[in-house]
């Protein structure tokens, strides 16, 4: 089995992982999230997402799971059985990454476009995105299209990186022009996901809101990541996003969840 657990490590990196805030994510192994990860830190936002545990013993889709991390969360903390649906990661890959953390009985990887999810109407009791939702979720029709595949009843949560007001006009923030790229329109406050999700009629919005000082814990990852990840694009990436990230201070950039019920 692999790291997953090994928080009582000597790795000085260990401290630096631990979160008062996020306790069952400060289990998991430095190394393995570090290794794993593919932006902000997707347990942390993934623990603040579920503190109910709506997604316990449910048949739960992690949709955009990148390498599985949120998978062997789900399944190891809320005992849920996973479809792990990514298009960047092969299945192949997150299903080594799986069996090596010792879940390949409760998460299955699938290699699927969030457009072309091959799964019947109703399948899953909840559906799980952790910073992949507004690449694709931003569509006026995406939703009403993804919760068929729930049942009804059944929850959708997402946590995505987000804007604490929406801008005005057609410029981003003035601090934030050097590092602005066309990809960070698909960013968006509580209250556009709260809009949009209400006016589609797909789902009742149970929970719309900011992440009090999402920024520092979105920092001290991209800190983390670009010291010690073992992958030079993800060092790279972190460290571009730091520095965007450190420039703000919490004004513009951080994370918003959203949660609703099928109806």
């Amino acid at each position: 089995m692999s790291d997953i657990g090994s928080r009582t490590s000597k790795d000085p990196l260990a401290d630096r992982v631990i979160h008062p805030s996020y306790p069952r994510s400060s289990q998991y192994g430095a190394r393995w999230t570090v290794g794993n990860q593919m932006g902000p830190n997707a347990l942390w936002l993934l623990e603040w997402l579920a503190p109910s545990g709506w997604t316990r013993c449910a048949r739960v889709l992690d949709l955009g799971c990148g390498r599985a991390m949120t998978s062997v969360f789900l399944a190891r903390e809320f005992h849920a059985q996973v479809t792990a649906a990514d298009l960047w990661v092969q299945s192949d890959d997150n299903a080594r990454r799986v069996t090596e953390a010792g879940f390949a009985d409760r998460v299955l990887p699938v290699h699927a476009e969030a457009h072309e999810l091959p799964f019947a109407e109703g399948s899953f009791d909840a559906i799980v995105s952790i910073d992949a939702y507004q690449y694709f979720g931003t569509d006026d029709l995406y939703l009403p299209t993804l919760t068929r595949l729930l049942k009804p009843g059944g929850h959708i949560g997402v946590v995505v990186p987000a804007l604490r007001e929406e801008p005005a006009g057609d410029e981003p923030p003035e601090h934030l022009r050097p590092c602005w790229e066309p990809d960070f329109w698909c960013f968006h406050s509580a209250g556009w996901w709260r809009r949009h999700w209400t006016r589609s009629g797909a789902v009742e919005v149970e929970t719309a809101d900011w992440q009090p000082d999402g920024w520092r814990d979105w920092l001290l990852r991209c800190e983390v990541v670009a010291e010690e990840s073992p992958d030079e694009f993800h060092r790279t990436m972190a460290r571009r996003v730091g520095e965007m990230v450190r420039a703000d201070e919490g004004r513009t950039l951080g994370f918003v969840r959203v949660v609703g019920r099928r109806r």
